[in-house]
């Protein structure tokens, strides 16, 4: 069905049937991938079950777009019966196009809420100049969205962030909290009364630029309030970038290692009891780990040393 969203594609100039062909096949499995890799994450993490009322967060931006994309794709074949709303909030940031997602989401057809709070005037009254304004507005947003997903009896929230969102989490929190804490895929809300989920979890954010080219979103800028990208996270988003670039799957292997934490080769003695340990008197059937190396591939000529590490140091 064409839509004003989609008018572009149908006006772009001809190619060969071939090329065609091909775009074809690529967007196909394309589309496969992003529904499995979400199927997988609702799975592995029991995200969603039967009788869920899920609040789509939608911000406007690609990811939130793709989440609800993917979700209304998957809910037609789901085992389970459950229902989605997709919610947006309206901070009133000048220049904010509020007829954009209504005429979006109407179209497709699906329940959506539209909450309209001034947290901008709040903000600006509150921050100082110059100063960045995240923090109290994701406080005064959270607060808020809480509220609507209990007046419209929703007990889980979707969140858009995909896999390159959590592990730029990880090390921002290595290299500037001194943590070891990543962004779960699923955790109870701050006020203990929701389940927050994030499906895209497992998708790589490049599949996600990907599938808002095709199906050509109407994207609201993330700029509107005028606050600067915070600068450590897209320090740390130009470094992962890099990686991905002169090494194809290293983003993988560091997002699978979330996944396969080892305490007991940590330092974190309230998860292991280091004081306390005793010899046993039985081999370990993995080995002697306290001395012999673990092997890894060697990294490639042009690797080197981690590259981009320098990029972070501020």
């Amino acid at each position: 069905m064409t839509t004003p969203w989609t008018e572009a594609e149908t006006a772009a100039p001809e190619i060969s049937h071939e090329k065609a062909l091909k775009i074809e096949r690529e967007t196909h499995k394309l589309e496969k991938r992003l529904c499995r890799e979400v199927g997988r994450a609702i799975v592995d993490y029991n995200m969603i079950e039967e009788g869920d009322r899920v609040m789509v967060c939608m911000s406007g931006g690609k990811d939130s777009y793709g989440m609800l994309d993917i979700l209304m794709k998957l809910k037609s074949r789901a085992p389970v019966n459950f229902t989605l709303v997709a919610v947006n909030l309206d901070q009133k940031q000048p220049g904010f196009p509020d007829h954009i997602l209504p005429a979006y989401l109407k179209q497709l057809g699906i329940e959506f809420h539209i909450e309209t709070q001034d947290t901008y005037s709040i903000v600006k009254k509150n921050i100082p100049e110059g100063k960045t304004m995240c923090s109290l507005c994701s406080r005064l947003r959270r607060g808020i969205l809480y509220r609507v997903a209990r007046e419209l009896k929703c007990n889980k929230l979707a969140l858009g962030h995909h896999r390159d969102d959590m592990l730029q989490t990880f090390f921002l929190n290595m290299f500037f909290g001194g943590k070891l804490k990543g962004m779960p895929p699923k955790l109870v809300s701050d006020n203990g009364e929701f389940i927050v989920i994030r499906p895209l979890a497992y998708v790589a954010e490049k599949d996600l630029i990907r599938w808002a080219a095709h199906r050509q979103y109407p994207i609201i800028p993330c700029t509107l309030c005028g606050s600067q990208e915070h600068l450590q996270r897209k320090q740390v988003g130009e470094m992962l970038r890099d990686w991905d670039k002169k090494h194809p799957g290293r983003l993988a292997t560091m997002f699978s290692a979330l996944q396969n934490v080892a305490p007991t080769h940590l330092m974190d003695a309230t998860l292991h009891d280091f004081k306390n340990l005793q010899t046993t008197g039985v081999p370990d059937a993995n080995g002697d780990l306290a001395f012999d190396e673990e092997e890894f591939p060697e990294p490639t000529p042009a690797a080197g040393s981690l590259p981009g590490i320098q990029v972070v140091t501020l």
